[in-house]
């Protein structure tokens, strides 16, 4: 974060200046939420919680070499008051990237949205300082918190941006304006909350709304094979760059194949030249990724040989996305655990069996282990089923659904599909799925675990990792 006195700091968000001994005090650390990631020179910002209240914390973090505390109410050490410590925090963050004055290249998507993001920031550091959204913070707090940490030699700010309504994307790019915005695909993640794709569509594309126009440098960066998100170029004053595997994108790939891993290679495609990449993440669905991470990159300035490179060289920043494990015993663990969307399982579930066809071909057999996707709304027994069913299509070996109803719709889907029988089982929870595979497993296999956050299912790709030598045989 750049240096602001905490008088700078009280004119920006509006507030008023308590137990300072000295308004010229100044905040020269990055701006946290939690104490124990206090720094010297820190700004404290104390948000009360439904289980913790930030402001019990303010006097350990300012013990802890904290400048000050962004508060809701006076705390007894040095803080800037506030009515709204979320708008507070918001409007500190769109004032330091004013003054930075750094390229923002903004991304969302129902799915991709943080291995892309993790894609184009891996790029960008090739040609500047970059500082990139950590994980998946793409709220109205973790895009702000994101935003402060850049400084005066930050050149690139790459920020995911979700929403769960309408207006949610349209109030964060208020908050870090972008030049570059990228959109890409329009899915049925949070259906329930939106109520159709069309009306997803409208909340992704507040982002291409917000930039600014061609002849002031905006890029809309959309997906050529996505047709809701083809037609958000009629929603923007920015230049259009299409990417995708359609012949009139931009970016485009060719020659696409998969390794006996599942890893994707390909030719890029760009308006100055081309380059092959071979991929070290796992999944075809990395290609649509990596052609929009390609388009940010050559729209800034990268030499596509350089992109090919990094592009091939790129590994995952973000836990429990498509993290591949081989055990010693043979067994390989894929903890895809973080989230879960109709569309990220499909893709998940064809990336397993890519990286099944190999170990198949020796005797091992693919595992898919799904729980609950959340926010469907009234299309969860559909969509539920319907992957249930996709993973009899695509001859995965076993299915084990974990969890309360929605798992019995992915177990359902399944046994209706074919006649799976055993090959397919609902399971309680996670420990029952863990003791189910220690007693199954046997080298060879590979085993995909997949859910929505709030499930929890990270727990089964650990303990299966703890578990190592231990098969069946």
């Amino acid at each position: 974060m750049i240096a602001l006195s905490l008088a700078d700091v009280a004119a920006i968000v509006g507030g008023q200046q308590h137990d300072i001994p000295d308004p010229g005090l100044t905040v020269t650390g990055p701006v946290v939420i939690d104490s124990r990631e206090v720094r010297p020179g820190s700004l404290f910002a104390a948000f009360a919680g439904e289980h913790v209240d930030g402001h019990d914390f303010a006097e350990r973090a300012v013990a802890a070499g904290a400048t000050a505390v962004l508060a809701s109410r006076p705390v007894g050490v040095p803080a800037v008051v506030v009515d709204d410590v979320v708008a507070a925090l918001g409007k500190l963050a769109r004032a330091v990237v004013e003054r930075l004055g750094t390229t923002v290249v903004a991304l969302t998507g129902s799915a991709g949205k943080t291995s892309t993001k993790d894609l184009v920031a891996q790029l960008l550091t090739g040609i500047g300082p970059t500082v990139w959204t950590p994980g998946s913070l793409n709220n109205e707090i973790g895009l702000p918190l994101t935003a402060l940490r850049a400084d005066a030699g930050t050149r690139h700010l790459v920020l995911e941006m979700g929403a769960r309504g309408i207006g949610h994307i349209r109030y964060l790019t208020e908050l870090t304006p972008p030049r570059i915005g990228v959109v890409l695909n329009v899915g049925t993640a949070h259906l329930g909350e939106f109520g159709g794709r069309e009306q997803i569509a409208q909340a992704k594309g507040e982002l291409v709304e917000s930039l600014p126009g061609e002849a002031d440098g905006g890029i809309a960066v959309l997906n050529a094979d996505d047709p809701l998100v083809r037609a958000m170029s009629a929603r923007t004053k920015a230049r259009t760059v299409l990417f995708g595997e359609a012949a009139d994108a931009h970016v485009r790939a060719e020659d696409v194949r998969l390794d006996a891993l599942g890893r994707p290679s390909f030719t890029l495609h760009t308006p100055t030249g081309c380059g092959n990449v071979t991929m070290r993440l796992y999944g075809e669905h990395h290609v649509s990724n990596a052609l929009a991470a390609a388009a940010v990159a050559h729209e800034l300035g990268m030499p596509v040989s350089e992109i090919a490179s990094a592009l091939s060289g790129a590994g995952q920043l973000s836990r429990w996305r498509m993290e591949v494990t081989e055990r010693a015993d043979g067994v390989t663990i894929v903890n895809d655990a973080y989230n879960a969307n109709p569309e990220s399982m499909r893709a998940a579930l064809r990336a397993l069996v890519a990286m099944g066809e190999a170990a198949q071909a020796r005797g091992g057999r693919t595992w898919a282990v799904l729980g609950r996707m959340a926010e469907l709304g009234e299309e969860s027994l559909a969509e539920h089923d319907a992957v249930g069913r996709l993973a009899v299509r695509l001859n995965v070996s076993k299915l084990v659904a974990v969890g309360g109803r929605e798992a019995a719709w992915l177990r359902m889907g399944a046994y209706n599909e074919g006649s799976w029988g055993e090959e397919s089982v609902h399971v309680s929870d996670a420990q029952a799925a863990v003791d189910l595979l220690r007693s199954e497993l046997r080298p060879g296999d590979v085993v995909l675990v997949k859910a929505s956050r709030s499930v929890g299912l990270e727990r089964v790709a650990e303990q299966l990792l703890a578990l190592d030598g231990e098969v069946a045989g």
